[in-house]
């Protein structure tokens, strides 16, 4: 920097992060997972990314690396609710397929999640959708957890109720 450029609020933020991290066990893991929560949509930007990379002296494709190998770091806008639905074969077997298909028509955006995709996000950035191969929960299948709360024995109907908690706008029957 030149002196005549100012780092944005998040920036600096980030920096003060560090400054909290710098030589503690895990230092980077510590540095990115309070980085993703400081936006809203809790991802780590690319500018975030590659201010971490530059403040830390760690490389930006290790920081990459660490980045995409947990599953709790998002490079994607989140939702401000996420549900998650359990893919494991007892959810499997009682519907959780139909259930994944179904969030989309209740929530009015007819999205699905499609093969290889890992997750998707409403267009009013309202729900982040995704999949887990497992909750450990088989004997309540099928399982799907709204907001970090784990449901149980879910149909349509029961997510239905649970979504129009949520819900801003019109829930279709």
């Amino acid at each position: 920097m030149d002196g005549t450029e100012t780092l944005s609020k998040e920036l600096q933020e980030i920096d003060g992060v560090i400054t909290k991290h710098r030589g503690k066990h895990g230092e980077l893991l510590g540095i990115l997972e309070e980085t993703q929560l400081l936006n809203e949509a809790q991802f780590l930007s690319e500018e975030a990314l590659n201010h971490v990379a530059l403040r830390t002296g760690v490389p930006l494709s290790r920081v990459y690396n660490v980045v995409t190998f947990y599953s709790f770091f998002n490079l994607k806008p989140q939702g401000k609710h996420k549900i998650t639905v359990c893919r494991g074969t007892a959810c499997h077997t009682k519907g959780s397929k139909a259930l994944l298909e179904d969030i989309g028509l209740i929530l009015g955006c007819g999205k699905a999640l499609e093969d290889g995709e890992a997750f998707y996000t409403t267009p009013d950035n309202e729900y982040t959708i995704s999949t887990v191969a497992c909750f450990g929960q088989c004997a309540l299948a099928p399982v799907v957890a709204i907001d970090g709360v784990i449901h149980s024995n879910v149909t349509t109907a029961t997510l239905q109720k649970l979504l129009k908690k949520f819900s801003k706008r019109r829930i279709t029957s």
